[in-house]
């Protein structure tokens, strides 16, 4: 039944009879209505945006909604609304959806933030194919920075369908009947009619700033172009980190500062001087019980992406010889060109890198300049040169998600990060020894003493 605050509204239906040019209002309707059925799908995406949900909790949900006594213009018609029932309290929240090529409008936003003033409801989520780094961090910085005290959240389509992949193959759906609808919902979110897609494609200004660094070798101070390339770059690393989850079903994320996290701005803005001062983009991922983070850099001077990992040597073997077999190990089924080992060494000596394949014909080259010392760890990494495909707004993107996952597949998965073993407790036979060495250290003192 319709809340009594609603003159217009239908509930949202998994099969919804709609015109088949509304692919908007379709894949909307489909969404809410398993976000309301399917008990571990909505826990999860709400969980996202604040809301605990117990067993007790109902969640309705609605579409294209008109409020009664609004003031609002009959354009203004949420795609959705999301009520949440726990006992007396109840939580609300309007859904602002947008598929394709179509972006969030900011003004409609702001307009959407007056309606949920004005009915007392929470909070508004927009749903489109823009990314965010969470769901408190809006695509539109403008939306971000607004005194509006309504907040905003945002998934993306691709957030949705991950969240949803990610609940199946891991088989935490309880109920078969809500297990058999989530497939269905993914199988739907993955067909081309949903509108539903991944950041396919850098913005124009990806190829202008490429013009710019090869013709003056470097980044004015106050490059727009920079800071548009920025922002796609977060929508991009993003999106990397949705499709790993999905590739290795658990959740990836980026690992960023703190104060990145809670300020957008700051990111930018520091990220931007790192940009300038280094020539490259770069991101670090965070995956569950890998050997360390992924890091990804897109170099802009040589037009080189470069994928890399880094392990620290074992300390219970005291040859670099011995170090370098023990990664060597780790590595014996790699067949991926362009793999390379960075060696770090103690103090202010420089790094050595090799290719894979000259360290496997001869590891001890590792020592050759550093005879007198122990390497300290390893950057295992790919790197590419992808030359004028670099450039290119499609390829750039299309290249760089197949190397990420490449690296991961070949390398990455097959990593071990050493550990130091657990302190042993001495047998009698080891105790016994040790008396008889330090018996053995007091007559040898003594006699040196005497003479």
């Amino acid at each position: 039944m319709r809340p009594d605050y609603l003159v217009q509204g239908e509930v949202a239906r998994l099969f919804p009879v709609l015109a088949t040019t509304s692919k908007e209002g379709r894949t909307t309707s489909i969404v809410l209505s398993c976000i309301a059925n399917v008990d571990e799908f909505g826990k999860e995406l709400l969980k996202s945006v604040g809301v605990k949900t117990g067993k007790k909790a109902v969640i309705e949900a609605y579409t294209e909604v008109v409020f009664s006594a609004g003031k609002e213009k009959e354009k203004d018609r949420p795609d959705g609304l999301l009520v949440v029932k726990t006992g007396k309290k109840e939580w609300r929240a309007l859904i602002e959806t947008k598929v394709g090529a179509s972006d969030l409008n900011e003004e409609q936003i702001e307009r959407y933030r007056g309606i949920a003033k004005d009915h007392n409801i929470n909070c508004v989520i927009t749903v489109s194919n823009q990314f965010s780094s969470r769901p408190e961090n809006h695509p539109l910085q403008s939306v971000r920075k607004s005194r509006s005290k309504i907040p905003v959240y945002h998934w993306s389509w691709m957030f949705i369908l991950t969240s949803a992949d990610l609940l199946i193959n891991n088989e935490q759906i309880e109920d078969t009947d809500q297990m058999f609808l989530l497939n269905e919902l993914k199988r739907f979110l993955t067909h081309e009619s949903a509108g539903v897609k991944g950041f396919d494609r850098m913005p124009p200004e990806w190829s202008e700033l490429n013009k710019q660094v090869s013709a003056v070798g470097g980044i004015p101070a106050k490059s727009s172009e920079a800071l548009a390339v920025l922002e796609a770059w977060h929508q991009e690393t993003r999106d990397l980190s949705l499709i790993l989850s999905r590739q290795t079903e658990t959740v990836v994320n980026e690992k960023l500062p703190r104060k990145h996290l809670q300020d957008p701005g700051l990111r930018l803005k520091e990220e931007f001087a790192l940009l300038r001062e280094t020539g490259r983009l770069q991101a670090i991922l965070s995956i569950p019980d890998a050997a360390s983070p992924v890091e990804i850099y897109a170099n802009i001077l040589s037009r080189t992406v470069s994928v890399e990992m880094f392990l620290r040597a074992p300390e219970d073997r005291k040859s670099t010889k011995a170090r370098m077999t023990w990664l060597l190990r780790q590595l014996k089924s790699v067949a991926t060109p362009d793999i390379h080992v960075r060696l770090m060494w103690p103090g202010s000596s420089e790094a050595t890198h090799y290719s894979l394949e000259a360290l496997r014909e001869d590891p001890a080259i590792a020592e050759t300049d550093k005879n007198s010392l122990q390497v300290l760890g390893f950057h295992v990494f790919l790197s590419r040169r992808l030359g004028a495909r670099f450039t290119q707004n499609v390829n750039f993107i299309s290249d760089l998600e197949a190397i990420v996952p490449e690296f991961y597949r070949t390398v990455g998965q097959n990593l071990v990060a050493w550990r130091k073993a657990a302190p042993r407790i001495k047998s009698e036979r080891d105790e016994a020894v040790d008396v008889s060495v330090d018996a053995l250290e007091d007559e040898a003192e003594d006699f040196a003493m005497d003479n």
